[in-house]
């Protein structure tokens, strides 16, 4: 028989942290005093014991009066968190931006300083050449796992040749990792299972801001100004930044998804896609745009997301949504 599971529980929260919950709940809004008498225990010892709900916003004090979240501002407050954290990786994409800019700022400024305590930002700028023969020399004269954003590049003329210099990356027992925007299933689903083939790890987000490639801990290649352009490519191998480069790299890589591509029609579960972009508060077009799909499938399958979750509202899908895990 299956264990009852409380609002709690299908949080992720631990069994004693929810039980402890459940008892505070009917005490909402008396003295803390009498409401850990109660309990027999002092007011220090409950708050202490509460300290996973205080520092997730569920129970606090209020002049002496312990207020206990009730279970629809919990799930509101899930719904309110992932909505923000849907926008967190283009802001730090900015941030990495601006701050890439002040690096910049700071070399130009330290090669004619007489201050000794400044040197420069170690990179160059590319500016013209062979960009793959560039590439291609940066990967094999490095070490290090290879991590990719590739929001267009999939389409360019020299991509067998990618898929050959990946496959030897790979062969030396590195890893290569790279993300890739969802209309690239559509687009272009053999250069995708390409690159599965030859051992390279693929995923997909509804878009990508910018083309990045971080070599190892010695290297990450950007545009400049980040985008899509070929050149000039900014080339760092400052270890603040490159190290910025994996943290952001890494977050998306943890919201995106794993796509079917064995299957005759590639395949994703645009589930959370759709929930982080109704989230956002997206319209049905931009939506459309971003996961390259026509306005009359999106429809749909809002349609059908809201029927699957029993929402009335889109606000009612997403408080399901989370309460399920979805998000």
């Amino acid at each position: 028989m299956a264990r009852h599971r409380t609002l709690l529980s299908a949080l992720g929260y631990a069994a004693d942290v929810d039980r402890l919950y459940q008892r505070l709940r009917p005490q909402s809004g008396r003295d803390l005093d009498r409401v850990a008498a109660a309990m027999f225990r002092t007011p220090d010892e409950l708050m202490a014991e509460a300290g996973p709900l205080v520092e997730a916003g569920l129970v606090h004090l209020d002049d002496g009066r312990l207020e206990v979240a009730a279970p629809v501002e919990v799930l509101r407050g899930v719904v309110e968190s992932q909505a923000a954290s849907a926008g967190r990786a283009q802001r730090l994409l900015d941030s990495v931006g601006q701050a890439i800019e002040v690096l910049a700022a700071e070399q130009q400024l330290s090669s004619s300083a007489d201050d000794a305590t400044t040197e420069p930002v170690r990179g160059e700028l590319w500016v013209g050449g062979d960009v793959f023969s560039r590439v291609r020399s940066l990967l094999l004269d490095h070490d290090g796992d290879l991590l990719w954003l590739r929001p267009d590049q999939w389409r360019g003329p020299r991509e067998d040749r990618m898929i050959d210099l990946v496959a030897t990356v790979v062969a030396r027992g590195r890893r290569s990792r790279a993300i890739y925007p969802i209309r690239a299933l559509h687009d272009a689903p053999e250069v995708l299972a390409a690159r599965l083939r030859v051992g390279e790890q693929v995923r997909v987000l509804p878009e990508l801001p910018t083309r990045l490639l971080v070599v190892g801990d010695t290297h990450a290649v950007i545009p400049e100004p980040v985008g899509l352009a070929d050149l000039p490519l900014s080339v760092l191998r400052q270890r603040g930044v490159i190290e910025a480069m994996r943290m952001w790299f890494e977050e998306l890589w943890g919201r995106a998804a794993v796509p079917a591509l064995e299957e005759a029609e590639p395949l994703v579960d645009l589930r959370r896609f759709l929930l982080e972009q109704l989230a956002e508060g997206a319209h049905d077009e931009q939506i459309a745009r971003k996961l390259g799909i026509s306005l009359r499938t999106v429809r749909r399958r809002v349609a059908a997301l809201m029927t699957e979750l029993g929402a009335d509202s889109r606000f009612q899908a997403g408080v399901e949504a989370a309460r399920r895990g979805w998000l």
